[in-house]
């Protein structure tokens, strides 16, 4: 019954994001990563992008391991451990990603080629402290999955994703990989990078990174 009523209330707050987050909201560290088992010619199998209330300070390349800094904030940062730290962890969530994509299947096969999979980590910090973190997953742009980094729970959005959710609950190792990344790690990059960022103008885009294109690499 208390695990039952948790997740309830972690999907509330996700329900009511923008309400909540005018409530003593400050700073926010959204990553967008996106993987295929099969590019383009040319083309990265994965690539992320990284925001800090909104505003793209990172480009990665996950084929090459290529990191572009964007913006004021990213040349700032990217000659911190922080920056390589994040960057690196990228890389590594990205290979685990990409080899659990062969396993993804929806129960409705909406397309027939091959899966891309975003993945997109969000945390907030309020007075520079940790007031929450979450990962949405999405197959071909199709939101399908929530990970709730404090039960440990994969909650299926898509009634045909549930075969994708008992894949994933099944790999204990990639999710406790990512309760860590969620529930410390992104925190940490974020009071890392406030200092940098608090000395620059207060930024005027979205509280989080915007979503990337169903289907296309960052």
């Amino acid at each position: 019954m208390a695990l039952a009523s948790h997740t309830l209330c972690f999907l509330l707050l996700l329900l009511l994001g923008p309400a909540w987050k005018t409530v003593g909201y400050h700073h926010s560290l959204c990553l967008n990563l996106t993987v295929t088992s099969h590019s383009p010619p040319g083309q990265p199998w994965g690539a992320a992008q990284g925001s800090v209330d909104g505003n793209p300070f990172l480009q990665y390349d996950c084929d090459s391991n290529k990191v572009t800094p964007l913006g004021p904030l990213g040349e700032k940062v990217k000659a911190t451990e922080t920056w390589t730290d994040l960057t690196q962890t990228l890389g590594e969530v990205g290979r685990e990603l990409r080899m659990i994509l062969p396993d993804i299947k929806l129960e409705k096969n909406r397309n027939k080629s091959p899966p891309t999979l975003q993945a997109k980590l969000s945390c907030q910090l309020e007075a520079h402290r940790g007031t929450g973190a979450s990962w949405e997953f999405s197959i071909n742009g199709q939101a399908v999955l929530l990970f709730d980094t404090m039960s440990g729970m994969w909650l299926a959005i898509d009634p045909g994703a549930s075969g994708v959710r008992e894949e994933l609950e099944n790999n204990q190792h990639l999710t406790e990989y990512l309760r860590k990344i969620s529930r410390g790690d992104c925190s940490h990059w974020l009071q890392d990078f406030l200092p940098h960022w608090e000395e620059m103008l207060e930024p005027t885009g979205p509280s989080c990174c915007p979503s990337p294109k169903p289907g296309v690499l960052l």
